[in-house]
């Protein structure tokens, strides 16, 4: 009996493959898709990152000045440090507002007589702190006015015989523990864990709607129903097969990040994992792969026709998204309870592996325990769904 259960699941699984491979375009793009579009996104952040960097750390910065009269030194201060003051435009705050400057300074029409007075000279930085790519050009004046501020600051109290270290009663120093692996690990921490996670959770969305919601539209799901095959093996077949594809496209994607890491400067070194940590994203993405391909495949077959059965895509695919934005606004220390929790607990793993810190064997055993465990809740009910006869009836 055990084996005929098998041997009519290996049937279905077969079935769908060569139905699947029949349309060479389609497996292409289902097998192809994440490893040629996620590395040319990340390779494509790191060209932009650099890029980014070189034109606003690396050349001269042209800053609009107000009242450059009134602080000569403070601007030759300024243009050793690559920072050129030029005249501001009539209506700086429009300028500011339409992107056409990114920070300007007002120098106080008093900031002669202050500063001779020994009393604070005011400068202010214009910028609009909501703009991004003003990011850099306001550090850079920031940092340039603060070095001013200290060096005249320390000037001062040599000139009246003091020595500037009484100024600093406690000399701060820091220890970072952050391993190297974590320190390159941080920015992919935000992206890479969401397009892995969705990669697997979708991964055989494609196959599995067709052999379901798209056979049930073809009318072409209720003579595979009337074969002597249990309704058990005849969903475990059509799972194992869009688990394989799905298997298949999440392992070509991951070996697509190590070569893009091998080939891409600056952003691109952060994806150099070695083979040991793509094979523990592989094991924290499986179960992922399982409830994803379950969860279809319950959903498939509850739907009437193939384009309601696509209608779930929209709100599955923001689904991973939740504990990024999560741990985005409020992140929390890892807790063994997180490991059972769909998404969360793939993202809190990934992201222990991008930082290169170890897994201790009971959250692999609690983590595994419960996503293979949900994937076999899933896989239940999508069979309690096979066995009713409306199932094979279309519209």
């Amino acid at each position: 009996m055990r084996t005929a259960i098998v041997s009519s699941m290996l049937a279905v699984m077969r079935k769908e493959l060569r139905d699947i491979s029949r349309d060479r375009l389609t497996l292409a793009l289902v097998l192809l898709m994440g490893p040629l579009l996620y590395p040319v996104l990340m390779l494509g952040m790191g060209a932009l990152a650099e890029n980014r960097a070189k034109t606003q750390l690396d050349v001269v910065l042209e800053v609009p000045v107000v009242g450059v009269e009134h602080a000569p030194n403070l601007v030759a201060f300024l243009a050793t440090h690559g920072i050129e003051a030029i005249a501001p435009p009539d209506e700086l705050d429009s300028a500011i507002a339409a992107q056409d400057v990114d920070v300007a300074l007002e120098i106080d029409p008093e900031f002669g007589a202050d500063w001779h007075a020994g009393r604070p000279a005011t400068v202010l930085v214009v910028h609009d702190s909501t703009r991004r790519n003003a990011e850099i050009p306001v550090r850079r004046v920031r940092t340039a006015l603060e070095g001013y501020g200290q060096q005249v600051g320390m000037l001062r109290l040599m000139a009246r015989g003091i020595d500037p270290a009484v100024t600093r009663p406690v000399s701060l120093g820091t220890r970072d523990l952050a391993t190297v692996e974590a320190k390159r690990g941080m920015l992919l921490s935000f992206i890479l864990p969401y397009l892995l996670i969705l990669t697997s959770f979708l991964g055989g969305a494609y196959l599995i709607l067709d052999a379901t919601a798209g056979e049930r539209e073809r009318q072409s799901l209720e003579p595979l129903l009337a074969t002597p095959a249990t309704r058990g093996s005849i969903v475990s077949g059509k799972i194992a097969a869009a688990c394989s594809v799905g298997l298949l496209s999440l392992l070509l994607t991951l070996l697509a990040f190590k070569l893009s890491a091998q080939l891409a400067p600056g952003l691109g070194e952060m994806l150099d994992v070695s083979f040991l940590a793509i094979g523990k994203m592989l094991l924290i993405l499986v179960p992922m792969l399982f409830i994803g391909t379950a969860l279809l495949t319950l959903l498939a077959a509850s739907a009437k026709s193939m384009k309601e059965a696509q209608s779930h895509m929209t709100w599955l695919m923001l689904l991973p998204m939740v504990p990024t934005f999560v741990l985005m606004v409020n992140p929390i220390k890892s807790q063994l309870w997180q490991f059972t929790v769909p998404f969360l607990a793939q993202n809190q793993l990934l992201l222990k592996v991008i930082r290169g810190e170890a897994i201790d064997l009971p959250v692999w055993a609690v983590y595994l325990a419960a996503g293979f465990g949900l994937a076999a809740v899933l896989w239940f009910a999508a069979v309690r769904r096979y066995h009713q006869e409306k199932l094979a009836i279309s519209g």
